[in-house]
């Protein structure tokens, strides 16, 4: 399991008697980038590991979010590099365009400027000298925590070749009609002053109002309801279901718009459901989307009544009223015209919210880029079906299918500044051309660029390729594309996700982006609610970093990533991380202090102590467990089995059954301390993907080498003692028995008990020595009295309790936790007896009566044992 290529050890290696993160961390990180330990080489042999960082907006800082993908990316690298791969990391930024551009306008309104004021140009330059001076922050943040990436690649979605990469395929989609310029109802946000698309909308239930009102008069009449009662001021119809007897004389016919001079047509469409409300819907074609397509079938017009920043533009009463303003306004119109018949408030209804500043979404009719998604959303579709694409938790496909097999039309110009000017030149009469990125534009008088911009969500569908050189044909591409897995929360799945496997099939002949689209949870607080600043919950996790470490950190949130599943974190579960980190630390001082080493081969098993043995055939199996827990993506259960086997098995039973070998000295300790240095350089090796810096630091103390960053992943020997792992699980179970017992009795953990063990057969005999130390038992001595006696396992320890214990007090005691245990199986039992009630519990009700009663039985057993024990004299 170890290299073949270790260093001589001159004098015993030391270590400062405690781990101090901050001493370690940032030296050890620059010293690995110096090293050039997280470079690829694209001219390698070795077989690609490739992964691309989900590109953190430029605006950003490391959040607890960050911190846990960043994690679990850098744990699949690090081991993927250490098992001989060519690894490669990506790094980069995006461009983050509305966010960025409102960081810059809120710089520039504190010296009372807009963009406006400045022009275009001169924005743009002021956004990349903002971006240059204090933007990215986050990579600072990304060494932190240890992040293994390529830091010679890092990309920004608005470098020359990515923007490359971007006016190339537009022209591409363009020239094969999957780009066009349509007039569409959009999500328009007024206070970024530019469209946004449907998943860049959160919805919630606001509170708001529900208004019926009358249109037309007398018998040709009818009742609307709306939640927004401004937009009548477009209606361009009243629609009803043809098959609704209600209104069938009214289809056809023309009827009053209330508050104008306007008659509106009553229309009858399918859409309508006659069972909800009145069955009557007014129709405002250029400020619904549903009412939109209402408006194309019956060739109605589109009247715009807001601007962009939602101001009523109707001439009359309401012009120049915010649209809230607006619809009080109306309402209070219509009331002093008898026209409203009922009125709800409050009325919760979902309402939609821009993402990024929370402002209730306007749709809104507007000339737009969009792109044709139904060939390239099928495509996306079908490399999940085929399995070209495997999606982890494979429970997840669902939502993908759902997703990428009903997408609509996806907007993709944005009316911004910042970011991807859109590469179409319009001539003085009506001529479009698409510029590509070798081609220069057409020149003449008349000829404009698009002032629109491209949706971020654009240049970063394109991060997989992009990156590597493409348009293109790099050795890197060659080389790293597809991506060997793509690492991100299941709450970007359709953001992201879904617009990278469209573009990589569509931009590189098929081939979709990456071969494994493993999704997590999002990091929640330990309670499980969403951590958010208006909570008060949030977590800045370079505070814990701070505070504990960064390793701590890791762990923390490694051992909670279950596929698919939100992360519940806490800092008390840090804590307890830091302390882990501290028990490594602690334990391998000792063991290099008692001479454990690496050097030579192994001893041959015939001079292998069972204990030896034992530790060494259950490190085999750790190491198959933690493997086959990465290819599978369950970091909690690899960072779960290595905690116990360190912890558990490493530190608190085989150093401490081994601690009277090596006060033995002589050819026994020297065994012990070589297998002592093998379980520790295997055990460090496995630990060092989550937990880089404090193995770095032990592993390279232990063994002279220069770092585990490019050391060899453990590979199992194939050794495997069933006789050991059994014989020293009977150790156990008499140590553990024994101390509890001891425990039960209130006796001191190091109070010393004059004691007689019984170990029948050759099973015990070796490890007497190493029981007594353990459980604090000296000989027995001439006066020796057996006032308790108990049987484990096969061996039999008599304690002489005498003076130390109320006998009649504790034999009162054990009786009533007897007859406490006995109950507890009495009701069991009848529960598990009872035909009915299994018929109709859950089996997880029936697990947790079946487990009650193994307890109970367990107790009466240990508690009955205790009884016999006592003395009865």
């Amino acid at each position: 399991m170890t290299d073949n290529t270790q260093h001589q050890q001159a004098a015993t290696p030391e270590l400062p008697t405690q781990y101090v993160p901050a001493d370690v961390e940032g030296k050890l990180y620059e010293r690995w980038v110096e090293r050039g330990y997280f470079e690829a080489d694209e001219h390698s042999e070795k077989p690609p590991y490739t992964i691309v960082i989900p590109p953190p907006n430029v605006t950003g800082s490391l959040h607890l979010g960050h911190a846990f993908e960043h994690t679990l990316i850098d744990a699949l690298t690090r081991r993927k590099r250490m098992q001989g791969y060519e690894t490669l990391w990506q790094p980069g930024m995006d461009h983050a365009g509305i966010a960025t551009q409102n960081v810059v306008e809120r710089e520039l309104a504190k010296e009372g400027k807009s963009r406006h004021d400045l022009g275009r140009e001169a924005f743009i330059e002021r956004v990349w000298k903002w971006k240059n001076e204090s933007g990215g922050q986050i990579s600072g943040q990304m060494r932190r925590l240890g992040d293994g990436v390529a830091w010679s690649r890092e990309r920004f979605t608005m470098d020359e070749g990515l923007s490359r990469a971007v006016q190339t395929v537009f022209k591409k989609m363009y020239e094969d009609e999957l780009i066009y310029r349509a007039e569409r109802i959009i999500n328009w946000c007024p206070r970024c002053l530019t469209a946004i698309s449907d998943i860049e909308v959160e919805y919630s239930d606001d509170d708001g109002e529900l208004v019926s009102m009358t249109y037309g008069e007398g018998e040709e009449s009818l009742v609307v309801a709306t939640t927004r009662a401004e937009t009548m001021l477009g209606d361009t119809a009243v629609a009803v279901h043809p098959d609704d007897e209600r209104y069938r004389h009214l289809v056809g016919k023309r009827i009053k718009l209330p508050l104008t001079d306007r008659t509106i047509p009553v229309v009858a469409d399918t859409h309508v459901d006659p069972e909800f409300g009145t069955g009557a819907v007014k129709v405002t074609p250029a400020h619904d989307p549903n009412d939109f397509e209402i408006g194309r079938r019956h060739d109605l017009p589109s009247l715009t009544v807001m601007d962009e920043r939602a101001v009523i533009t109707v001439p009359g009463p309401f012009e120049g009223l915010d649209r809230l303003e607006a619809r009080s306004a109306i309402v209070a119109a219509l009331r002093a015209e008898g026209r409203i018949v009922a009125e709800k408030r409050p009325y919760v209804h979902s309402v939609g919210h821009c993402s990024r500043c929370k402002t209730t979404v306007e749709p809104r009719l507007s000339m737009q880029w969009w792109v044709k998604v139904a060939p390239l959303a099928q495509a996306a579709g079908d490399a999940v079906r085929d399995g070209q694409v495997k999606i982890h938790p494979q429970e997840m496909e669902k939502r993908y299918f759902d997703w990428v097999d009903d997408l609509r039309d996806w907007c993709i110009s944005r009316q911004l500044w910042w970011g991807h000017r859109i590469p179409i030149w319009y001539g003085p009469d009506g001529e479009i051309v698409c510029v590509g990125p070798d081609e220069e534009p057409p020149g003449g008088e008349g000829w404009h660029q698009e002032t629109d911009v491209l949706d971020t969500w654009f240049s970063s569908g394109l991060w997989p390729f992009s990156t590597l050189g493409w348009p293109e044909q790099t050795d890197s591409l060659a080389k790293f594309y597809p991506n060997s897995v793509l690492v991100t929360g299941y709450d970007i799945l359709f953001f992201w996700v879904a617009r990278m496997m469209m573009f990589g099939l569509y931009a590189m002949d098929g081939t979709p982006p990456f071969h494994t689209i493993a999704l997590h949870g999002m990091v929640r607080d330990q309670f499980g609610k969403k951590m958010s600043k208006s909570f008060g919950n949030a977590v800045n996790p370079l505070d814990w970093m701070d505070a504990y470490g960064s390793d701590a950190l890791r762990f923390t949130l490694a051992r909670g990533a279950n596929p698919g599943v939100d992360v519940p974190i806490g800092e008390d579960w840090v804590q307890g991380s830091r302390n882990f980190a501290n028990k490594i630390w602690n334990a391998t001082r000792f063991a290099l202090m008692n001479g454990a080493t690496v050097e030579g081969e192994l001893p041959a098993a015939e001079e292998l102590s069972a204990t030896d043995r034992w530790i060494l055939s259950r490190l085999n199996t750790v190491v198959a467990e933690v493997d086959a827990y990465y290819e599978d993506y369950q970091f909690a259960k690899v960072s779960d089995a290595l905690f116990h086997f360190a912890w558990d098995e490493v530190f608190d039973w085989y150093v401490e059954l081994s601690k009277t070998t090596f006060m033995g000295g002589g050819r026994p300790a020297e065994v012990s301390a070589r297998v002592l240095g093998e379980v520790l350089d295997t055990t460090l090796r496995l630990l060092h993907p989550v937990m880089p810096f404090v193995t770095e630091t032990l592993w390279t103390t232990l063994t002279g080498q220069e770092s585990l960053v490019i050391a060899d992943w453990p590979a199992m020997s194939g050794f495997r003692d069933k006789d050991a792992e059994t014989e020293i699980e009977q150790v156990q179970q008499v140590i553990t028995e024994v101390r509890r017992f001891r425990s039960d009795q209130g006796l001191q953990p190091g109070q010393k008990v004059p004691a007689r063990l019984t170990l029948e057969g050759t099973a015990f005999a070796p490890h007497e020595a190493a029981i007594r130390q353990l459980l604090r038992l000296t000989p027995e001595g001439d006066a020796f009295q057996a006032t308790a006696s108990l049987p484990v396992s096969g061996a039999t320890v008599a304690l002489d309790l005498s003076g130390t214990i109320d006998v009649e007090a504790e034999r009162k005691r054990l009786s009533k936790d007897l007859g406490n245990a006995e109950k507890e199986k009495a009701a069991a039992e009848a529960k598990l007896g009872n035909e009915a009630f299994l018929a109709k519990a859950p089996d997880k009700v029936v697990d947790k009566i079946r487990g009650r009663l193994a307890k109970a039985e367990a107790d009466i057993e240990r508690i009955t044992a205790q009884l016999a024990g006592l003395p009865t004299g």
